[in-house]
């Protein structure tokens, strides 16, 4: 749900200068400075973008400011920013943010106008579409898209999910805390791995399995059960050995993964009626295509008796995160603008996300 909270200043129309959208992550922060389409109409153009590892920046005002002293040369007012988080006064909280994000200390530093904030993945879904992305592929389903519900689903930092909804206005994006949903074992090894992280019982959210950090307490988890010491420390690491399948708990580790990737995207789709498609966003998805394909991903997405004939008929894709956060970022400002909703200068939050 979207709250709107402590207007600023809001200007009566769309700047006419270039305007900074930002995506960013627990890893990395993806900055564009976009362009108001000249007739009103058409999608926004980018005139620079670079991607950032946010480790590497104190806070998000040197990040952005980094990308102004490098790629920007004129005056800069006005600023989008997609990311997971809830903003609680003046700051935008969120547990896989590499840093606090205060918005009066991003407005002063940068000389700003006016900040809006969106939740990540809502941008994403604005930025989604009927038209063919010439970067998803195909995981399982059939290749036709027709109208209604997209979801998309993004395992990172955290697991971030939002609904675009068909409309003649060109769509609506639900926000989600879907990745806070409980996580529901499906097998006896996945009930030993909850057992592992929640050895008295309690609350165990899909983020803790469906995810990069996720993937990497599922190997530590395994290697816990079988009196093993973990070799591998990053995601990317476990899912080459899995590839390579020469390590038992990377392989196991991945398959659990995938699978209860399945569950998940299933579970949603049936609660949105999904029929227009499931992408999986990101590059470190993106990577797995091969392990997902060979994965029990499809059998449990379609979960069982009636549930199979609808999820049957759901494509689901894998696409590339690329500039698609700040794109969709960039069109919902121009969006809200345009239409009078909302304005750029009203500070808006989704929940926790990513």
């Amino acid at each position: 749900m979207n709250a709107v909270i402590d207007p600023l200043d809001r200007p009566a129309s769309v700047p006419a200068r270039p305007f900074l959208a930002a995506d960013v992550g627990g890893t990395y922060a993806r900055v564009a400075l976009m362009q108001a389409p000249q007739d009103g109409g058409g999608e926004a153009e980018v005139l620079a973008y670079r991607k950032f590892v946010c480790a590497d920046f104190r806070g998000l005002a040197e990040l952005l400011q980094a990308f102004l002293d490098t790629d920007v040369r004129v005056p800069v007012r006005h600023c989008v920013i997609a990311c997971a988080g809830q903003v609680v006064g003046d700051e935008v909280l969120n547990d896989n943010s590499a840093w606090p994000i205060h918005l009066s200390q991003l407005r002063q530093v940068l000389g700003l106008d006016d900040i809006a904030v969106l939740n990540d993945f809502e941008a994403l879904g604005y930025a989604l579409d009927h038209r063919v992305d010439s970067n998803a592929r195909r995981l399982c389903g059939p290749d036709v898209q027709v109208d209604g519900p997209i979801l998309v689903i993004g395992p990172g930092t955290g697991l971030g999910a939002a609904v675009r909804l068909h409309d003649a206005a060109g769509g609506h994006v639900l926000t989600t805390e879907a990745g806070q949903m409980d996580f529901a074992p499906n097998s006896l090894r996945e009930r030993e791995v909850l057992a592992q992280l929640a050895p008295q019982g309690g609350y165990v959210a899909y983020e803790r399995i469906v995810s990069g950090p996720g993937l990497l307490t599922v190997y530590a988890a395994l290697c816990a059960s079988r009196g093993d010491t973990p070799v591998f420390s990053t995601p990317e690491a476990i899912s080459a050995a899995a590839a390579a399948r020469s390590d038992a708990q990377a392989v196991e580790a991945v398959e659990i993964f995938c699978a209860s990737l399945g569950s998940f995207a299933g579970s949603l789709a049936m609660t949105f009626m999904a029929v227009g498609g499931v992408y999986l966003a990101g590059g470190f998805l993106y990577s797995l295509f091969a392990l997902l394909e060979r994965s029990a991903f499809e059998e449990r997405f379609l979960h069982g008796r009636s549930a199979r004939a609808l999820l049957s008929r759901v494509p689901v894709w894998v696409t590339e995160h690329g500039r698609k956060g700040v794109l969709g970022a960039a069109s919902w400002y121009l969006r809200r603008n345009l239409s009078g909703e909302t304005g750029p200068g009203d500070l808006l939050a989704a929940g926790l996300s990513r």
